[in-house]
């Protein structure tokens, strides 16, 4: 049970620096929801495309990671969207609430071969709180009233596309954190954070009603170094503007290929305006002797069609 304990405890570290880094990037982003993960993907579709996401943690185990997140992004003009996110996050006793704001940028390379190139700027701010009022047998002198601090910064984003590849690459977090309430040697003091996310649609022709989609995502803290992939494989079948998906994921730390993290098959559906989708994510060690899993789901809209002049943001 002990040896559970310290485990768990080191999951949770691991969490907890994401958690004050930036919102937990799980699976959410495969669900028809790429914006989550990188502000280049606001204004890419023909509709303001709006997603609720419930994220819950370990399932069995109390004081477990919550997450749940509200975005939208919206094309603006036939070149350029913007986008908004916001979110509440906590684990145990820490807190965080913040917000995202976005601005991208889509450039046309070759309009002839789907060539395509997008950037984009965040500005973010977050609100980390510890909240002591639920502390049992609080013996920590030092420790007598709740702690927040409030944290403005930036994320950068670069999006290539061709055909049917794309590659991402966003930098979240990009300048170091003011500290002025916490203990800055127990604290990592370099936010920054790495996306790189790519994948690829294979599909016989514009009308076949199958694809199948193999992604991979990569996270790199520069904090501390930890380094995290996910391995992704989604397969869809359309019906006309609708479709169908399922497939699965696999999240293993870099230095630990063997051992995953968690393995997690998912599902949904886009129907009419309407899209729904679902995560169960099985932890593969020993916190599952003792927790559910982690439930992941997606319910969004998409709303106003309206096709632009240019291809860059079909």
């Amino acid at each position: 049970m002990r040896k559970t304990l310290v485990y768990a405890m080191l999951m949770s570290t691991i969490y907890t620096y994401g958690q004050e880094l930036t919102i937990p990037q799980l699976s959410q982003y495969l669900a028809d929801n790429p914006f989550i993960m990188s502000p280049a993907y606001a204004g890419i579709g023909n509709y303001v495309k709006v997603r609720m996401n419930g994220l819950t943690q370990w399932v069995g185990i109390r004081d477990a990671p919550d997450t749940q997140s509200l975005s939208a992004d919206v094309r603006l003009g036939n070149r350029s969207g913007i986008g908004l996110l916001m979110y509440n996050d906590s684990n145990g006793e820490t807190k965080q609430r913040g917000a995202k704001i976005a601005f991208a940028h889509h450039l046309t390379l070759d309009k002839y071969e789907g060539n395509y190139l997008s950037l984009a700027l965040s500005f973010n701010l977050n609100q980390f709180r510890i909240d002591i009022e639920n502390f049992e047998d609080n013996t920590d002198l030092a420790v007598t009233d709740d702690r927040a601090s409030s944290n403005p910064n930036f994320d950068l984003g670069a999006l290539y596309r061709r055909g049917e590849f794309y590659l991402g690459l966003n930098v979240s977090n990009i300048f170091n954190k003011d500290f002025n309430k916490f203990n800055p040697i127990l604290e990592p003091n370099t936010l920054r954070n790495y996306y790189l996310y790519s994948g690829y649609s294979f599909r016989k022709s514009r009308r076949a009603d199958f694809e199948i989609e193999p992604s991979v995502f990569f996270q790199y803290f520069e904090s501390d170094g930890r380094s995290v992939t996910d391995v992704n494989t989604k397969f869809k079948w359309y019906d006309f503007l609708d479709y169908y998906y399922a497939g699965f994921t696999y999240r293993f730390l870099n230095d630990q290929l063997g051992s995953p993290l968690y393995v997690a098959p998912m599902m949904g559906l886009k129907k009419d305006d309407f899209y729904f989708g679902y995560s169960y994510q099985i932890i593969a060690n020993e916190i599952l002797g003792y927790s559910k899993g982690t439930h992941v789901i997606t319910v969004g809209v998409d709303l106003f069609q309206g096709i632009s002049n240019c291809s860059c943001t079909y």
